[in-house]
């Protein structure tokens, strides 16, 4: 199936994608609280003007934010010259990772219908920032009765591009198994890795990321968005720039301020690839990861988008900042919901430098 093929049918669909965040909105709470870990007055006038330019307004948190301006969360989670060791965010990542799991997947089964689950062949989790065996998916057939002999899938690790390789993965399994159906979860508890740090850039990061989880459905049944193809891209000369690795006090993330300015370098090539003999102004949908404001401008300057373009990527990053693998198909859901027609790309972006592509299209009813 190709983006030239417009009036087709036949393929594999995303047919329907249920989001859900904590309840937790900790985004002013970090604004006010991270000045007092940075080391120089000109570092927190630069957080400051950070801030007003971040495009951020609600960022959800598993923790509870503390009144108290000298602490962060109400269970101590968070304490001043003692944050917690890995173990100690993995046992809450165990906690707390499948109430919110179960939740995008009842909203998932409220667009869906009582009958959501039925059929269902396969189950793909992707997630980066916990682990634990037996993990979600032993926990999502219990709690949802589903059958025991369901094949499962961990996409673990890759970022906040992972949600592609779900998608990727389930698009393979219903090409070579049509009567498939598949329930992608992507779910991120990335406010468990803060780090108690007295620097700048990494402040900065942390002034991006949140909680979040988003089910999806995907099928052969002709309805909502198609998926075409999908391409995927290392760029070598960015190996560097993100990096996520497991330390003793949490996973430590490095998002070099240089990223922006290597994705402008390389997407434009790696677009054309994924967009084939299209040409870009026929693309009606741009649902592109909002790994940050500064990489959303990016995107938008190299391909010479509209300024309305990644209003959807932008409205996610606005509303709920940067959930790492579900953020995207937040994205997605927001371009289901308006009944999305036309030739559409999505895009995320991950370490190694990679980029990750998905050509779609919508169909209408």
């Amino acid at each position: 199936m190709t983006l030239a093929e417009d009036g087709a049918v036949a393929g594999v669909w995303l047919n329907a994608i249920g989001t859900a965040t904590p309840p937790h909105d900790v985004h002013a709470k970090f604004i006010d609280y991270a000045p007092a870990m940075l080391a120089t007055a000109r570092d927190r006038r630069l957080f400051a003007r950070m801030v007003a330019r971040s495009g951020i307004a609600h960022r959800y948190s598993v923790l509870e934010p503390d009144s108290d301006r000298s602490a962060l969360d109400t269970g101590g989670f968070y304490r001043r010259g003692s944050f917690p060791t890995t173990d100690a965010r993995m046992a809450t990542f165990e906690a707390q990772a499948l109430p919110l799991a179960l939740a995008a997947v009842g909203n998932l089964g409220a667009e869906e219908g009582t009958s959501w689950k039925d059929g269902l062949s396969h189950l793909i989790i992707t997630c980066c920032t916990g682990f634990v065996a037996p993990g979600l998916d032993a926990a999502l057939i219990d709690r949802l009765g589903l059958d025991s002999a369901i094949e499962r899938t961990l996409v673990g690790f890759m970022g906040c591009n992972a949600a592609f390789n779900g998608l990727k993965l389930a698009r393979h399994i219903v090409r070579s198994e049509p009567r498939a159906r598949v329930l992608v979860l992507s779910l991120e508890l990335c406010t468990l890795h803060l780090q108690e740090t007295a620097g700048l850039e990494q402040a900065l990061s942390f002034l991006i990321f949140a909680d979040g989880c988003a089910a999806a459905i995907i099928s052969e049944e002709p309805r909502g968005l198609r998926l075409d193809r999908f391409a995927s891209v290392v760029l070598q000369e960015g190996a560097g720039l993100i990096t996520w690795r497991i330390g003793g006090a949490g996973f430590e993330m490095h998002l070099s301020g240089e990223v922006p300015a290597a994705l402008s370098r390389s997407l434009p090539a790696h677009v054309a690839t994924i967009a084939g003999q299209r040409p870009l102004d026929e693309i009606s949908a741009w649902a592109v990861h909002p790994g940050g404001r500064s990489v959303l401008d990016a995107v938008e300057a190299s391909l010479e988008l509209g300024e309305d373009a990644l209003a959807p990527s932008r409205a996610v990053l606005r509303d709920f900042g940067n959930m790492s693998s579900a953020t995207v198909l937040f994205v997605l859901a927001r371009m289901l919901a308006g009944g999305h027609v036309g030739p559409g790309l999505a895009f995320g972006f991950g370490p190694g430098l990679s980029i990750e592509s998905m050509a779609f299209h919508g169909i209408a009813a």
